[in-house]
Parts: C-alpha cells; sequence; structure tokens
C-alpha cells in the first residue's frame, strides 16, 4: 500500500480543507436558490400514505426512545449545572461503550462500525464534572474508565479559539472530541478506508444527542474547527492519529427543554 495515496485520503478527512476553500465563491454566498429538499416526483403516480405518530405507539417497545428522538436537536446554550459521574459514565458507553470483546483486534460497541473496527478514540474536556478534577481524559472503553492525561492551562478560551471562535464549546460541562486512527480502517478497507471513517463518527455522535435528552442535556455537533490547534491542544500527530468531530455537552437551560 503506498503511503502517498493513504496520506491523500487522510488529509480529505481533515478540517484543513477549510483554510484552502474560498467560502466567497459557493453558490449560496452568490445568491444562487438552495436546491429542493426533495427530489421531484410525478403528482400523478401512486402513493401510500404513512401513519402519523399519534399512531405509532402499539409497535414501539420503548417508547422513551421515541421521546428522545422527537425532541432531539442541536444545543448550545447550557445552564451552567455540573454533569454527574454516573451521567458522563451513559454518555460514553452510550457513544463508544464495549457490549462484547470478540477477540484482541475486535469488539462490539454500542454503535455500529465498519467490520466492527471502531477506528475512534474519545478524548475529554472536562469543565464540570462532578467527582472529576477538570481536566484532559481519554476513554478506556475496553476498562470503561478514564485516563487522566494532564490539566489544560485556559481550556475554556482554547477550545474555543480551535472550534474558531465557538464560545459554547469552552463553556460546555465537557466536551467530547472523537479523533480517528485511520490504521485501524485502513488494515482491513485499505483506501476505502476513509470513506467509512466519516460514516462512523456520524452513528457516534446520534447516539449522543438521544443519550444527551435521555438525561435533560444537550449537545451540538461541531465539524467546524482548526484541525492544527485542535490536535495540538489534545497532543495528536496529526497523522496517525487526528481530530474528525467534537461536541460539547451540559444541562440545557430552561427554555430549551
Amino acid at each position: 500500500m503506498e503511503d502517498s495515496r493513504l496520506n491523500f485520503h487522510r488529509d480529505f478527512l481533515k478540517d484543513s480543507l477549510r483554510k484552502r476553500i474560498n467560502f466567497a465563491m459557493t453558490d449560496q454566498s452568490r445568491g444562487v436558490p438552495p436546491p429542493p429538499l426533495q427530489k421531484p416526483f410525478d403528482p400523478d403516480a401512486p402513493r401510500i400514505r404513512l401513519l402519523p405518530p399519534s399512531l405509532w405507539r402499539s409497535c414501539i417497545r420503548h417508547p422513551e426512545l421515541l421521546g428522545a428522538m422527537a425532541s432531539r436537536q442541536s444545543r448550545r446554550s447550557f445552564s451552567g449545572a455540573s454533569l454527574t459521574l454516573e451521567e458522563l459514565s451513559f454518555l460514553l458507553w452510550s457513544t463508544q461503550g464495549i457490549r462484547r470483546k470478540v477477540n484482541e483486534g475486535t469488539a462490539l460497541r454500542t454503535v455500529p462500525s465498519a467490520g466492527a473496527r471502531h477506528s475512534f478514540e474519545t478524548y475529554l474536556f472536562v469543565r464540570a464534572v462532578d467527582q472529576v478534577e477538570k481536566a484532559l481524559y481519554r476513554f478506556l472503553p475496553l476498562h470503561n474508565e478514564l485516563l487522566f492525561l494532564g490539566e489544560v492551562e485556559g481550556m475554556e478560551s482554547r477550545l474555543s479559539r480551535a472550534s474558531l471562535g465557538q464560545g459554547f464549546v469552552g463553556s460546555a460541562a465537557v466536551t467530547l472530541v472523537w479523533a480517528t486512527i485511520p490504521y485501524r480502517m485502513e488494515w482491513r478497507y485499505g483506501l476505502a478506508a476513509h470513506r467509512v471513517i466519516l460514516m462512523d463518527v456520524g452513528h457516534v455522535c446520534q447516539n449522543l444527542y438521544l443519550a444527551c435528552e435521555a438525561i435533560g442535556a444537550g449537545t451540538c455537533a461541531v465539524a467546524a474547527y482548526d484541525q492544527e490547534r485542535l490536535d495540538q491542544l489534545i497532543g495528536l500527530d496529526g497523522q496517525e492519529e487526528f481530530a474528525v468531530y467534537l461536541a460539547p455537552v451540559g444541562k440545557v437551560r430552561h427554555q430549551d427543554e
């Protein structure tokens, strides 16, 4: 496998691409109307009317899931209240928890992954979690533990700068960052690995959204960030491991509930 081709494909996963794009030239910036929300169809073609949510109850075994899905939204305003260690444990299990270890290289988790390769490591900038010191940590899913990586001076402001000035990222009770180790997926899929890595991180973050709703917390997925600044803040090499997605989490304000 050629390293140069792998590196080229890995670059597609990074938000460094943002620095090379002239957003003033997009169709939106040039005033072009947005594309339709739905592909047009022949109005005379046969159609079947589906049942509305009020008539789904008899087939749903876990109605609380319906409530979480219905209320799910991106939340950028947090109350400032701390998360409990129990709540943080639930969120981490929901996003990368181990259901069953198959062998030394494979484990089944609470989220799907192509070939069960699970290329992600979860890093946490903890600001306000009961019984957890304010610092940077890594989640160890095989042990269900947090690995202390160190205190981060000026963590709130540095997180905000790394996320291109999005202040709510630094003000959350905890900010989760998913970094990929691409070789975990490349080992099986070669150059096809990078396509599914981004699919996989979407599965992870959607589970976080639903889990947050279940505990009265909120989150907002963030894909706009300074790649090099964020990798450096965590201590990643930017090539064999680098950030691909982040999500601040905090208790919701009353008006958001």
